[in-house]
């Protein structure tokens, strides 16, 4: 009953965001690499609370308050950091399912320790750790991943300043909680009536505006597959722009831009079709072609450069959108493989 009470309602609330997850954004490897990111983080930073406990001289209640909500959200953030680095995170959805994905493992791993530490602890100290402190584990992570991802889209050129609203979000509610002057099962019925309330109506909503972005941007990404690829290209705005670039750069780097943008449309309306069809239920594989495809971007980028990737920029709607694109497509092959 102690190891149910403190290990499994987080599990639950993960599993249902999962499902809520209509476009399955987060297949099931991913969850569990960001588990073992969250629990890696809890391990690394046991021994370092308890040493820090010893050393600063506070008692215990003033620790939780002042210096585990910092130094526990940091750690936490550190793989949501690296996901939205390497842009394995296109959405809210999947930012939150991924989030709280690694606040639940730094649960488990901290719960885990309690229950070999407090053997003989009543069932209320499993309710109160497996229902309060670890939904406010995950739900804090998400915050830092939702608000992190907002505003890095926002602001293209300071990534490093959009990670500190969330941050600190994170810290401020995790120190919040611990401050309310509420008996431990009092405060547990609020995490648990607050938090993942508020998670689910920002994740709805989400849910909602990426049901709109999938399906308006699959249809302007094929208006503007056909304007590549047929004989007036020439003559519209992308390629007046792209005949402009022949002054600055030689003209088969000009050409291999073409070719990027093309490719680039491709792979955007080969994802976005394969994420309507998730929603639809049906399983559609991605194109035989895709290792090849893949393989052809790298070597397009690394012949056109840095300058003229940034050149080329004004005509690509996304690279980093582009970029999970790419992702997406990858780990559907690779599921596919394994089938």
């Amino acid at each position: 009953m102690s190891v149910g009470l403190a290990l499994v309602p987080v599990l639950l609330m993960l599993a249902l965001l999962q499902l809520m997850d209509s476009f399955k954004l987060v297949r099931l490897p991913a969850v569990l690499v960001a588990l073992a990111a969250g629990a890696a983080a809890a391990l690394l930073l046991l021994p370092v609370h308890d040493w820090a406990l010893d050393a600063s001289g506070l008692e215990v209640e003033s620790f939780s308050r002042y210096v585990a909500p910092v130094t526990e959200e940091a750690m936490k953030g550190l793989f949501v950091v690296f996901l939205l680095w390497r842009r394995r995170i296109g959405f809210l959805v999947d930012a939150a399912v991924l989030g709280f994905g690694v606040g639940t493992g730094f649960a488990l791993v901290e719960n885990i320790d309690y229950l070999r530490r407090l053997t003989d602890a009543p069932l209320a100290l499993w309710l109160v750790r497996g229902l309060g402190t670890a939904v406010l584990h995950g739900t804090t992570t998400a915050m830092f991943a939702m608000v992190s991802k907002t505003l890095m889209d926002r602001w293209t050129d300071r990534h490093a300043l959009a990670l500190v609203p969330g941050l600190a979000l994170a810290v401020a509610v995790h120190s919040g909680f611990n401050h309310l002057p509420l008996p431990p099962v009092a405060l547990t019925l609020v995490i648990m009536l607050v938090l993942p309330a508020a998670i689910i109506v920002v994740f709805q909503r989400s849910e909602s505006a990426t049901k709109e972005w999938v399906g308006a941007g699959l249809d302007l990404d094929v208006e503007l597959l056909e304007v590549v690829r047929s004989e007036i290209f020439a003559a519209t705005r992308f390629g007046t722009y792209l005949q402009e670039l022949r002054q600055r750069f030689n003209g088969l780097v000009v050409a291999d831009m073409f070719c990027l943008l093309r490719l680039e449309l491709e792979l955007s309306v080969q994802a976005k079709a394969m994420l309507l069809a998730r929603e639809a239920g049906l399983v559609v594989p991605p194109s035989p072609d895709l290792a090849i495809s893949l393989d052809e971007i790298r070597y397009l980028q690394s012949s056109i450069g840095r300058t003229g990737l940034l050149a080329l920029k004004p005509l690509r709607v996304s690279s980093d959108r582009d970029r999970w694109h790419r992702y997406l497509l990858a780990e559907a092959a690779k599921a596919g493989l394994r089938r």
